[in-house]
């Protein structure tokens, strides 16, 4: 990929001497640290911004389920899954 753009910013003189010392001692080139963490910063964004409308979804898709009366109530969850806790409590124990 050509590297044709410049790209200037302001930061503290500790964390640059830091951040240039780091590169040196990994012996790699500043510039390639700093487009190796761009891309990763990028692709983590892209991630969260992908599971954000992912949760988006499920939750307006759980929604519309409990509008349309499709749902159930948390009672009625915790009481079918206390059942089944009971029951392999017992299966467990061998009673």
């Amino acid at each position: 990929m050509p590297k044709e753009a410049v790209f200037t910013m302001k930061l503290e003189p500790e964390l640059r001497a830091a951040f240039m010392a780091e590169a040196q001692a990994c012996d790699r080139p500043a510039s390639q640290v700093l487009r190796e963490l761009m891309r990763e910063f990028v692709e983590r964004q892209r991630h969260s911004r992908e599971y954000d409308q992912y949760l988006r979804r499920k939750v307006d898709a759980g929604r519309a389920s409990m509008r349309a009366g499709r749902g159930r109530s948390n009672e009625e969850v915790e009481a079918t899954f206390a059942a089944r806790r009971t029951t392999a409590a017992s299966n467990a124990t061998g009673s």
